[in-house]
């Protein structure tokens, strides 16, 4: 089976990047690493570590993209609640891609792995990953993901992926 173009969104979520206070390390990443996979970036954004503009975010990018990114907010501390926004509206949850993400990381950061709540799950027929938002956990999502990506294209929309 060959690999066919898959569509991705990017939703960052920082506080200190939509502020202006920080600089925006993970958009181009993203960026470079789809195009040399071959698959395609239809919507990025950054928001703020807010339920409203996440959903927000989300809803745009569950009409244009087969898979959705969303980098932050997979910590323990108040504010990291990516995970929680989107495990509530979502249909199924997919431990496999936290585990494989934490079993991943051990060499880099070691038993804080367990602290890290990087997560996937099925909303409509999008593949939506949640993971921690520095380059090198986003580095590990994005070869998790296009690894599984056509796959789970074909197996969300019951027919071989074809776009």
């Amino acid at each position: 089976m060959g690999d066919k173009m898959v569509k991705f969104a990017l939703i960052v979520t920082s506080d200190s990047v939509y502020e202006g206070r920080k600089k925006d390390e993970i958009t181009p990443i993203v960026e470079k690493t789809l195009k040399e996979n071959n698959h395609e970036l239809v919507f990025k954004t950054i928001v703020k570590n807010n339920e409203e503009d996440i959903i927000n975010a989300l809803n745009k990018s569950l009409d244009l993209a087969n898979i959705i990114l969303i980098t932050g907010g997979t910590g323990i501390s108040p504010k990291d609640i990516s995970v929680d926004v989107v495990k509530s509206i979502a249909k199924k949850e997919l431990p496999g891609f936290g585990e494989m993400h934490r079993l991943k990381s051990f060499d880099e950061v070691g038993y804080r792995v367990v602290l890290s709540r990087a997560s996937a799950f099925i909303i409509n027929k999008s593949l939506v990953a949640v993971s921690p938002g520095n380059p090198s956990a986003v580095n590990i999502s994005l070869n998790i993901l296009i690894n599984i990506a056509n796959h789970a294209v074909e197996q969300l929309s019951g027919k071989p992926h074809t776009t």
